[in-house]
């Protein structure tokens, strides 16, 4: 205790001197701008959203507790000559000067912006509180009476264009008795352009909208009207009604090169062909077949122009994986008396081929080894922009420990799979394949292991479907069939007889024999951010939400019984001798991030599993099972090393899996300096068996006495975020420990040794 108590100490005096040198390199007559604050007098104007207008923002704070970057910057001496104080001045923050004029454009700017949301006589103040050589600003933001519309008109001289809107009414962002709020009306300027692209109105620009709004005398209401400009194409001309265009003529150039200029007289062609009526110009000889092409085009001869199937097709043609660029260009011409638009899609072609080569370290419990893969693939193999790819991958590592004639661990394997950029199954039609955008894939893998206990080949074929919708915020995936077969053709006498004969361990032993499991599973995913992200963080507050469900041998299983074949003499139904595996599994997951401020943020997640083996089996096969402790999971214990339920393990951690899973995490994330960033962490959860096992005592899932097995963690987190990918360095405390036999709430008189856990990983744990 009286450790504990001297570190408290040490570290209040470390933040009381480092608060005293807070203020050492501000010059005299100016302050360190220490805190800003915006207070509000209306619920409906929140200071959060304001933040944003704030032109000077005090020194960043680590978990919005402590400015140590600025600490750092007043470690170093004044003599910039010396490389120590360059390093501590390039690794902090310079003190951030309080000034008057950034004042002054941060309280303009949001006062504009608060009257922008209907409040016309809001006004700002700014008070500034002097400490010493500390300046604390408070934004003063007093709002007054918001105007409100009385009346809504609308002036639009084009007649088509005023049947459009109207009958697109029950959309419009605009309503009498609104708030006079400038971004809806920007909003509602934005939303009748997108409708009119989408109808043929394709030189249309929210410039042509404006407003006039007439305030009444006296009072705080609006009479606004919507005005919508005639068309003129130059300055001197009469204005008149916007030309609507439709598609004319629809081109595919097949070969065309960006570097050159885009003018189609430069475009190198040598042959053309005709499919559906639409030409398709090439040079040498064309790569893709011409109904890929055309089923991939969403626009078409004769309708009107359409915004919409513009990005359609640019995100069909992107999903291709022989193209590199697409681009879509649109020339004027002259049909009768009416103006249409000559299409042209351009598309440059990726290279068709590639090879590539990976090295790897392994460190598993401390064995070292190394692994080796070669691959090769083609993106266009059946000239339908297929991806065809083979892999194979060797590996080899030195297992100490067991006492076996073999101490070493070899692996070789390959794999080999092709992928369709579109929905192959029969019987459906092809306008339901062309709607739903999904990718299909077959797969084959082959995997031969040999350690000093066994050797294990894995042999797999899949056939699964992946599609994407709202911008690329849901992803579906559909494994229609997945098939699995594990054999084992030897098993060290030794480890025989000593694990799976004489312990009589029911789930050991379902784990070291042949096994068929024929599974079929669905995934969903849904991230509100979609692709808005940066250096892999979030822009704003988002969530995301991930189920899975499979099941497998039901199938298997209603042909045992109507064929009514015979078990083996274990009560399993087999197929080729085989027997094979029967559950359904079902996951949810739910995350959050809430940003803070532009450095901080907080992120939480739930989620939970459940296995259930029946009809042909008992236990759920080693891969389907869950495991509890990990980089991402309670982050106290180390993988696979917690649970089930109150069981302290046996050193095998076969037995230390279960049937259900609960897992819950909270994160403070904040940026440190340079692309590090630091995070405190909380985890909860456990995992549970649905079954009394011999080898699992305490495991077992009741109602009465779960949430008492419930471990805590606690701990801290470096990430290293590289863009690309982010390294995660955490270390995580035993707060709460349900094993049998275990100090119950080591948080209370923790030891380094016995409940710290360290984790590598690679990414976020959620």
């Amino acid at each position: 205790m009286k450790k504990g108590l001297r570190h408290v100490i040490f570290t209040a005096v470390l933040f009381a001197l480092a608060s005293c040198s807070t203020t050492k390199y501000v010059p005299d007559g100016s302050y360190l701008l220490d805190e800003v604050r915006i207070h509000t007098d209306s619920k409906n104007v929140k200071p959060s959203g304001l933040y944003i207008y704030v032109r000077q923002n005090p020194n960043s704070k680590w978990f919005s507790l402590v400015k140590t970057q600025l600490y750092v910057y007043n470690w170093s001496g004044r003599d910039s000559t010396r490389w120590m104080n360059r390093a501590l001045r390039r690794l902090g923050d310079a003190p951030v000067i309080y000034s008057k004029e950034e004042t002054e454009r941060s309280r303009n700017e949001m006062t504009k912006a608060v009257q922008n949301m209907g409040y016309m006589g809001a006004t700002v103040q700014y008070i500034p509180k002097v400490k010493k050589k500390k300046l604390k600003l408070e934004y003063k933001v007093t709002t007054g009476e918001p105007y409100i519309v009385r009346s809504l008109k609308y002036d639009i001289q084009d007649e088509k264009i005023r049947e459009y809107i109207q009958k697109d009414s029950a959309s419009t962002y605009l309503s009498e008795g609104m708030y006079f709020n400038v971004n809806l009306l920007d909003s509602e300027r934005q939303r009748i352009t997108s409708k009119l692209l989408q109808n043929g109105y394709y030189k249309f620009n929210k410039d042509y909208i404006s407003y006039t709004a007439d305030t009444v005398r006296g009072t705080h209401q609006v009479d606004l009207t919507l005005h919508l400009a005639n068309y003129r194409q130059h300055a001197d001309e009469e204005p008149r009604n916007h030309p609507q265009y439709s598609i004319n003529k629809v081109n595919f150039i097949a070969d065309y090169n960006v570097l050159q200029t885009s003018a189609l007289s430069s475009v190198e062609v040598n042959d053309s062909i005709h499919y559906k009526g639409i030409p398709i110009y090439y040079k040498d000889k064309l790569y893709l077949r011409p109904k890929v092409l055309v089923d991939n085009l969403r626009i078409t001869e004769g309708e009107l122009y359409n915004e919409s199937n513009i990005q359609r097709t640019y995100s069909n043609f992107g999903r291709l994986p022989v193209l590199k660029y697409t681009n879509i260009r649109f020339f004027e011409t002259q049909v009768g008396d009416s103006v249409k638009l000559n299409t042209y899609v351009m598309l440059t072609k990726n290279k068709h081929q590639a090879i590539s080569f990976e090295l790897e370290g392994t460190n598993s419990s401390g064995d070292l080894g190394a692994a080796a893969s070669v691959s090769f693939q083609n993106r266009n193999v059946f000239k339908g922009s297929e991806t065809f790819l083979v892999k194979l991958r060797g590996a080899y590592e030195a297992v100490s420990g067991l006492g076996y004639a073999h101490n070493n661990y070899t692996e070789l394997g390959v794999e080999s799979s092709i992928n369709f950029p579109r929905f192959m199954f029969p019987f459906l039609s092809n306008d339901f394949k062309r709607k739903i955008r999904a990718t299909t894939e077959f797969g084959v893998q082959y995997n031969y292991q040999m350690r000093p206990e066994f050797t294990r080949i894995v042999a797999s074929a899949s056939w699964s479907y992946k599609w994407g919708v709202q911008r690329q915020r849901s992803q579906h995936r559909i494994d229609l069939l997945d098939v699995n077969y594990l054999y084992m053709p030897w098993i060290e006498p030794q480890f025989r007889e000593d694990f799976l004969e004489k312990e009589q361990n029911y789930i050991l032993k379902y784990n070291y024999e042949d096994r068929l499991i024929v599974r079929t599973g669905y995934s969903y995913t849904y991230n509100s951010a979609g692709q808005a992200l940066i250096n892999n963080s979030v822009i704003g507050n988002s969530y995301s939400i991930r189920f899975n469900f499979e099941s497998a041998g039901n199938l298997l299983y209603a042909i045992s019984k109507m064929s009514r074949l015979k078990k083996n003499d274990k009560d399993e139904y087999t197929i080729l001798s085989i027997p094979y595996a029967q559950y359904i599994k079902g996951d949810l997951d739910f995350a959050k991030n809430i940003v803070i401020d532009n450095r901080n943020s907080i992120a939480f997640h739930v989620g939970g599993g459940i296995a259930i083996p029946y009809g042909n089996a008992r236990v759920i096969p080693f891969e389907k099972r869950y495991f509890s402790g990990g980089a991402n999971s309670v982050r106290g214990w180390s993988v696979r090393s917690l649970g089930p339920g109150s069981f302290a393990g046996d050193n095998n951690f076969l037995n230390q899996s279960g049937d259900i899973k609960l897992d819950a995490s909270i994160e403070y994330r904040t940026r440190l300096f340079w692309k590090f960033r630091g995070a405190v962490f909380v985890d909860a959860g456990n995992i549970w068996t649905l079954r009394e096992y011999e080898d699992q005592p305490g495991g077992k899932f009741r109602f009465n006495t779960f949430y008492k097995q419930i471990a805590v963690a606690y701990g801290l987190g470096l990430r290293l975020d590289l863009d690309f990918f982010v390294l995660r360095f955490d270390g995580g405390m035993k707060a709460v420990n349900p094993e049998e036999g275990a100090v119950r709430l080591p948080i209370a008189h923790p030891k380094f040794g016995r409940d710290f856990a360290f984790h590598f990983a690679v990414g976020y744990p959620f």
